[in-house]
């Protein structure tokens, strides 16, 4: 069977009597069976698939006309994202045997459209990581070069896409966790603006941080995606309510746009000498497209990993205090009364990095040091947007790459924590404004390994960001 890189490819395939739904996804669980190796998949919804699939194959054969939007549409989801009947872990111990009363409005949405969800992929635990090294389930492995990482925390997301057992998945992201596996793993990562797509069944981090996103071979698969996922929600107040973009809109191709790009970060220590050549590529690709690229003074740069992780961890620390061992989830055989079962559940059930991000976020929170951390850190989120959206009153978008370097060796940065913090310096900014942003394959470093380029645009202007991305992706 070809591989598919378009929803388009699949329905023609269909319509022309080549394949069916059942084939379709026969074809994707042998795969995932040929790349267990690579520890994509926490669960696979075998016996679910395939008995949806026969019954939209029967659909078909009696009234074509009426199938939804996704019919043909193989997907996975993050082991963050909530579908009702099915398990959800965060990648953590921590939720060990916890099964989802209800499904997330993004997975409601794409069901209501014929979708078919295969299986939920790994992910760093609770979506704190750059890499995927700290699921409870072990690594996931690149599919370029199995002994380096896929980048993270959505590095299952983006290998199951990479990989070909799946058409597209979802993912989340907080500080880049689309956009830098999309990167390290040669497809297309799309993070919405913050509240273009419903929260609610997304197991939270750091919740003003917090974007479903999308992993996918084709720019027109994550418009239409975004589409039928994106809108109002009544389960969350900060869903936005302004009119969702069309994955119609994207075919006009954009001319004589304006694109700033930021000389310190191509110029930045942390920065690969490839990464750096393929932007400034990219940038000639740009300007043969008829766009004028300019660079700008942005002299926040090493600010923003800092306040970013004050922040987020603050939020983590919050969010996370509800796994307890009490009510749900993983509960150790070692307490012995109330306060033990508090410690010993949490002790045993967080992983380290986890436990990391929970005590500094208390510890930035706690009385004598607020104000010396937490209130200067929303105060540099407040300068970094205000330096953003000024940005944006004289260009249309944004140009970074979207990791300062291809995929490390796995363990390469386990031991030092702020080198893995750094992975994120190119994305967060999007998360901190609040903006949405699209990472689309660039080129590769010499050993054949990813580059991501990053876009970035206005609040709410995915379509215009959309229609850009498309006329760089083949």
């Amino acid at each position: 069977m070809p591989k598919f890189t378009h929803l388009s490819q699949v329905r023609t395939a269909i319509e022309d009597g080549d394949l069916t739904c059942t084939q379709l996804v026969e074809y994707y669980l042998d795969q995932i069976e040929q790349q267990a190796h690579l520890n994509i998949y926490v669960e696979v919804y075998a016996e679910e698939a395939l008995e949806r699939a026969r019954t939209l194959d029967a659909r078909y054969q009696q009234s074509p006309g009426e199938l939804g939007r996704l019919y043909g549409m193989v997907l996975s989801h993050k082991d963050v994202i909530c579908y009702a009947g099915h398990g959800v872990q965060a990648g953590s111990k921590i939720l060990e045997g916890f099964e989802s009363l209800f499904s997330a409005t993004a997975i409601e949405r794409l069901l209501a459209e014929d979708a078919i969800i295969i299986g939920r992929v790994n992910c760093d635990e609770f979506a704190m990581g750059s890499s995927n090294e700290t699921s409870h389930f072990g690594p996931v492995r690149n599919a370029a070069d199995p002994e380096r990482v896929p980048g993270g925390s959505s590095g299952g997301s983006a290998v199951a896409v990479q990989a070909d057992t799946c058409l597209a998945s979802l993912g989340s992201d907080t500080g880049g966790s689309v956009r830098q596996p999309a990167s390290f793993c040669g497809v297309i990562g799309m993070k919405p603006t913050y509240g273009r797509i419903s929260r609610h069944g997304l197991l939270a981090y750091g919740s003003s941080f917090d974007q479903i996103g999308t992993l996918t071979h084709s720019v027109q698969d994550a418009a239409l995606l975004l589409e039928i996922m994106a809108g109002p929600d009544e389960y969350d107040s900060t869903a936005s309510q302004k009119p969702v973009p069309t994955a119609a809109e994207i075919k006009t191709a954009p001319s004589g746009k304006r694109i700033a790009y930021f000389p310190a970060a191509l110029q930045h220590e942390s920065i690969q000498p490839e990464v750096r050549a393929t932007a400034q590529s990219f940038i000639q690709q740009l300007e043969a497209q008829g766009h004028t690229v300019e660079g700008v003074e942005f002299d926040l740069l090493d600010y923003l990993i800092p306040a970013y992780y004050v922040l987020t961890t603050a939020e983590a620390s919050s969010n996370l205090s509800r796994y307890d061992g009490i009510r749900y989830g993983y509960r150790s055989q070692n307490a012995t009364d109330l306060l033990s079962t508090y410690q010993q559940s949490r002790t045993e059930g967080f992983g380290t990095e986890v436990k990391r991000r929970i005590m500094l976020g208390t510890f930035v929170l706690s009385a004598g040091y607020y104000d010396a951390y937490y209130t200067k850190a929303q105060k540099v989120r407040r300068l970094l947007k205000e330096k953003t959206d000024a940005i944006f009153r004289d260009y249309d978008f944004i140009m970074m790459p979207a990791a300062p370097t291809t995929a490390w060796k796995l363990g390469d940065k386990s031991a030092d924590p702020v080198e893995m913090y750094l992975a994120d310096i190119f994305t967060v900014q999007a998360n901190m404004a609040g903006i949405p942003a699209i990472c689309i394959p660039a080129g590769a470093d010499e050993a054949g390994l990813p580059i991501g380029m990053q876009l970035m645009g206005p609040k709410f202007t995915e379509a215009a960001l959309l229609s850009l991305a498309s006329t760089l992706t083949r």
